[in-house]
């Protein structure tokens, strides 16, 4: 394993992998024309989707996101073979029999158990034991509706919760017990070969994520959220307006956690903003520089922030609720600095 892919499991530990996923989701129900087409071209283009294959092949006509992901194939897209067949359109990254203790491969040098996989359930866990088992990777360019590998009848569906790991090759070659610790829905089938237990494991929507981010970059939605903040600060008094562009600064920090990044987007306009709204030059660039800073260490867009939390085996929600307070206090004395330097006109 490479230290890149060693550094984006760790990463994981700390991150609230349910709140991330619940807010990507938010943009994947988004229905607005403009989001969702947006988002979905992004999306196309950064994993290289086959939309010929697609029933619709028109990016436009689906109604959301999730509508996209989950979308329909050509019905000869996929012939059918005989016997047993894949449930889904990925890769087959695991295969063969259990081993006698009852344990399935992960990766090299992982193994968990069916057991645990299955919720707990010893007699549940049993009736596979000299079984086989199979895993299919789905990647984000992948198409996303699971299929009955053999006819069979659906005895028992079982939630088991857990956490939200993305299910990567890299992170299944470092994190134990991958899909056993992960969220999932195990599904309990009767067939004329044996009991069949199918099992959806979840995952963070890392694609999805990665997409938002290009929607930002590449269709220039950063840069009209910076000019829309603009106008708004803009029309406060110089005072006030400088404490706007201060908190704009501490805002846009969670969307470009890079310093470098975040003065390429947000100065070109908020310094030729500053001269027209009365603002110093000087306090427009304070006001950047304290609303990057500060926030450097509490946002979990902050990859070297959140590698640094993993290492030190802190997770982000303890490391939130004691660091809020002397964020607070941070802000405060930094919208002092703020309204400090405009008053007296500072130039440097």
């Amino acid at each position: 394993m490479t230290l890149s892919q060693k550094a984006f499991s760790l990463l994981q530990y700390p991150l609230p992998q349910h709140a991330l996923s619940r807010l990507t989701g938010k943009f994947a129900q988004c229905d607005n024309p403009w989001v969702k087409d947006t988002l979905i071209k992004a999306f196309i283009k950064r994993f290289k989707v086959d939309m010929s294959q697609a029933l619709e092949p028109d990016p436009t006509a689906y109604a959301t996101f999730n509508d996209f992901f989950t979308r329909a194939l050509k019905a000869d897209a996929r012939p059918l073979g005989e016997g047993l067949l894949s449930p889904a359109d990925g890769t087959l990254s695991q295969f063969g029999r259990l081993t006698t203790a009852g344990k399935l491969v992960q990766a090299k040098g992982h193994t968990f158990s069916v057991q645990t996989l299955l919720g707990g359930d010893k007699a549940l866990a049993d009736e596979f034991l000299n079984g086989s088992f199979a895993t299919v990777y789905l990647s984000p360019s992948d198409y996303h509706r699971v299929h009955m590998p053999v006819t069979g009848t659906l005895r028992e569906m079982i939630y088991v919760p857990g956490r939200l790991f993305s299910v990567n090759q890299a992170t299944a070659n470092y994190v134990p017990g991958l899909f056993a610790r992960n969220e999932r829905l195990v599904c309990i089938f009767d067939t004329e070969h044996g009991p069949m237990a199918m099992v959806l494991v979840g995952a963070m929507i890392c694609g999805l994520a990665r997409a938002v981010a290009v929607m930002l970059e590449q269709g220039q939605v950063m840069d009209t959220l910076v000019f829309g903040l603009g106008n708004l600060v803009g029309s406060f008094p110089e005072t006030l307006a400088a404490v706007g562009m201060f908190i704009s600064q501490v805002g846009f920090n969670f969307v470009i956690p890079s310093g470098s990044g975040q003065a390429l987007v947000t100065m070109p306009i908020m310094a030729p903003l500053s001269d027209l709204i009365g603002v110093t030059r000087q306090t427009a660039v304070l006001a950047y520089q304290l609303g990057d800073g500060l926030s450097n260490i509490l946002y979990p867009t902050s990859g070297y922030f959140m590698a640094t939390l993993a290492l030190g085996g802190v997770t982000w929600d303890r490391w939130v609720r004691f660091f809020l307070p002397l964020f607070g206090i941070w802000i405060g004395i930094s919208l002092c600095f703020v309204i400090y330097a405009q008053v007296v006109g500072w130039t440097g």
